[in-house]
């Protein structure tokens, strides 16, 4: 049986019957945790067990633990970082290591607890009007570097036993409006793009997640990214990227519509999966049903990430926070 095309969250700490069974019958291809899923390490593994029982596999699990602003496990489950952006502009020509070393014990936290994918990198570009909601969680400005450091962010995950998934495909640094409630545009030429906010992605195309962005790209396209069957083929075609496109949030007020017409306009555009969040139980049984069975090319692109999974590499857990405290002249983390 192929996996359902979404990917979805639960309403508490356990799941009700009702979420069990809804499920069982609908097979998502993964589950996402919020804050309002976080109470003790146990509750989280208790949790994640429940999810994998539901469907009867090993589904990723996945979160938004950036550090910073955008993380859903915070102390004592987890250590509290400063942004992201904070972190590489200290740690200036450490900062791919820093980074790595970084996200390395993030995915140590994840993996403990049953997660096994995380919503990072995201190696949009950091620009002067970069909305306050995005810009801190940024690496640089510069391509080169955010996609150097994005390459870092990825591989600390991998050796942790932890799915990267890239995002937001194919930019979201041009963005001066909170896509949560907003709907973005960006009025730059596609070469103009192609050169910067593309670039960090091209360069890490052979990740196997990505995640959409809801923004209009004025000169390409009418459509936010994330429903648009000509910037879905961009990110395969020009960016190159074959691995499974996951949408970002479709309960986000950047798109219009009922998340069930949402989910099909975002499968029809070509995304693999869609990701739904925060909805009553009712929507979230809309979207599952909208969403139905993944075709076959989105089948094995997701059967190729979930085969990037990988026993943790040992990690000398006092030595690498050792290290990174050197590298930072301090510590950058709180328990």
């Amino acid at each position: 049986m192929s996996f359902g095309a979404a990917i979805t969250d639960a309403e508490g700490l356990r799941l009700t019957p009702e979420e069990k069974r809804l499920f069982r019958e609908m097979n998502p291809f993964g589950f996402i945790l919020f804050a309002r899923n976080v109470d003790t390490a146990d509750q989280v593994r208790a949790l994640c067990d429940d999810f994998r029982e539901a469907v009867g596999r090993n589904c990723p699990i996945t979160i938004d633990q950036e550090g910073g602003r955008v993380q859903r496990l915070r102390a004592p489950l987890a250590r509290e970082w400063m942004p992201p952006l904070d972190h590489a502009e200290r740690a200036g020509e450490q900062a791919e290591r820093a980074m790595y070393l970084r996200y390395r014990l993030i995915a140590n936290e994840l993996f403990e607890l049953g997660i096994d994918s995380n919503c990072a990198p995201m190696v949009d570009l950091a620009r002067e009007g970069t909305h306050a909601f995005l810009k801190n969680r940024c690496y640089g400005s510069d391509p080169k570097t955010v996609a150097e450091i994005g390459k870092a962010v990825a591989k600390g995950h991998l050796d942790g036993g932890v799915l990267p998934v890239v995002k937001h495909m194919p930019g979201h640094g041009l963005s001066t409006l909170d896509s949560h409630h907003d709907l973005p545009h960006v009025d730059l030429s596609q070469g103009a793009l192609e050169q910067a906010d593309f670039a960090p992605f091209r360069a890490l195309n052979n990740l196997p997640m990505g995640m959409t962005a809801h923004l209009v790209y004025d000169r390409i396209d009418t459509k936010p990214a994330t429903i648009s069957p000509t910037m879905i083929g961009l990110i395969r075609e020009q960016i190159g990227f074959d691995g499974l496109i996951m949408t970002d949030d479709i309960s986000m007020k950047a798109l219009n519509g009922a998340p069930e017409d949402v989910t099909r306009q975002a499968l029809a555009a070509g995304c693999d999966v869609v990701l739904h969040c925060n909805g009553t139980f009712e929507a979230r049984t809309n979207v599952l049903e909208a969403a139905g069975e993944m075709t076959d090319p989105a089948q094995k692109r997701a059967e190729k990430a979930l085969a990037m999974r990988q026993k943790p590499a040992e990690l000398d857990i006092p030595a690498a926070e050792a290290e990174l405290s050197a590298l930072m002249g301090g510590q950058v983390y709180e328990r």
